[in-house]
């Protein structure tokens, strides 16, 4: 897996590519994401329409990432899940969890409103 995030209107946007399979990439997303907390960022999105696979631990580190920005007041959104993503999502009935947007403007204008 890869990723590449930015920081726009103290929200944290992240692109996820490839396979989140919760491996060493895993670990080091949820250390980005303690570092931005203690920057003071406790909103994110998440684009993971590129993302082409997720097993459990994947799951795992998309749902640390939410308890951590929660915990600190904030919200997580998640952009545009694949098609086989978004079967996971409801299977797992985490799509009741997440927030789902289907574009970044969307996703602004939710956490805004958090």
């Amino acid at each position: 897996m890869t990723y590449n995030n930015k920081t726009r209107d103290d929200i944290l946007f992240l692109n996820l590519q490839g396979d989140l399979i919760g491996e060493d990439k895993g670990a080091a997303l949820v250390e980005l994401i303690n570092d931005k907390i203690n920057e003071g960022i406790v909103h994110s999105a998440i684009d993971i329409s590129e993302l082409r696979y997720i097993n459990s631990s994947g799951i795992g580190v998309l749902i640390t990432i939410l308890t951590k920005f929660r915990n600190k007041g904030g919200e997580l959104v998640l952009i545009k899940p694949s098609d086989s993503v978004s079967k996971l999502l409801i299977i797992t009935k985490l799509n009741a969890i997440f927030h789902i947007t289907n574009s970044e403007e969307e996703a602004m204008e939710q956490l805004k409103r958090a």
